[in-house]
């Protein structure tokens, strides 16, 4: 008998960055507007992105807060990534690609 596996399909968005954590020089997660208004930290970012999104970054003073509580800088600009949504107890958001 042969064994079937489920295959999921997901939906990307283009979501606005409106900041990150580590450095901006290299970022480790991006915190993005997700299409129904919260703030969520992505999943860690390939060394790969992080070093073409990182120049474009422009961090901004002080500190803010995802809607979950995650402290992250915040960044000015129009910088806009592709991403997987996932919806669990907490949204959970994969950056694919910069825009």
């Amino acid at each position: 008998m042969q064994r079937r596996s489920k295959i999921r399909h997901a939906d990307t968005v283009e979501t606005i960055v409106v900041g990150f954590t580590g450095t901006a020089r290299h970022p480790r997660t991006l915190a993005v507007r997700l299409p129904d208004g919260r703030v969520a930290l992505s999943q860690r970012l390939t060394t790969a992105l992080a070093s073409r999104i990182g120049p474009r970054l422009a961090p901004q003073p002080g500190r803010a807060s995802t809607t979950a509580g995650d402290s992250y800088t915040p960044v000015g600009g129009d910088v806009v990534v592709e991403v997987v949504a996932g919806t669990t107890r907490h949204p959970v958001a994969t950056v694919v690609r910069l825009r």
